[in-house]
């Protein structure tokens, strides 16, 4: 393990960036891209949690479903990250340091019935969806409309998959539970 201390950027700074966005508003993009990557984690551990937990008639439907959620999640995150740092700010990376930036919360360790679960998921990708909106707008609003358009494609996945969610949740379905008296 390297003894070397040099820290390159501090976290919460913004460096002159190539893009030539002032570096006044590049930090208020950067700060808004930062909520919406550690609001991205906070919704890809939920996700990935209920993937580990879910049982049921549906188990692997479901199981799959949870994997491609939480994988797309991870995309998009990875697109936001990368764009906070061509901006010339610094990704928030830690777990702690997410959980504290993040405007949404994790459910908790504990297991709930499947219905719970997908409507913990609904109602924080809808919470997400709409911070994304705002977050498209100050980047616009600052003349930074590449990163509206960044969060735009990033946005259509969410609000699919969370359209997804809403399906699950409906009252039909073809599986029949077991009677209890």
């Amino acid at each position: 393990m390297s003894t070397q201390k040099s820290v390159r950027q501090p976290a919460d700074s913004i460096e002159e960036n190539r893009l030539r966005l002032e570096t006044d508003k590049a930090e208020q993009v950067v700060d808004a891209l930062n909520t919406e990557l550690a609001n991205a984690y906070v919704l890809y551990h939920q996700l990935k949690k209920h993937h580990w937990v879910v049982e049921g008639a549906e188990f692997l439907q479901l199981h799959e479903f949870l994997e491609e959620a939480y994988e797309h999640v991870e995309e998009g995150a990875d697109v936001i990250a990368e764009r906070a740092q061509a901006l010339g700010g610094v990704p928030v990376s830690g777990p702690d340091a997410q959980a504290e930036r993040a405007t949404v919360s994790f459910e908790g360790e504990d297991v709930y019935d499947l219905r719970t679960m997908f409507e913990h998921d609904l109602e924080m990708y809808g919470d997400i969806i709409e911070s994304m909106r705002d977050s498209i707008e100050l980047a616009e609003n600052l003349g930074d409309y590449a990163t509206g358009e960044i969060l735009r494609d990033v946005l259509v996945h969410v609000e699919e998959d969370g359209h997804h969610f809403e399906h699950f949740l409906e009252d039909a379905t073809l599986v029949v539970e077991a009677a209890t008296h």
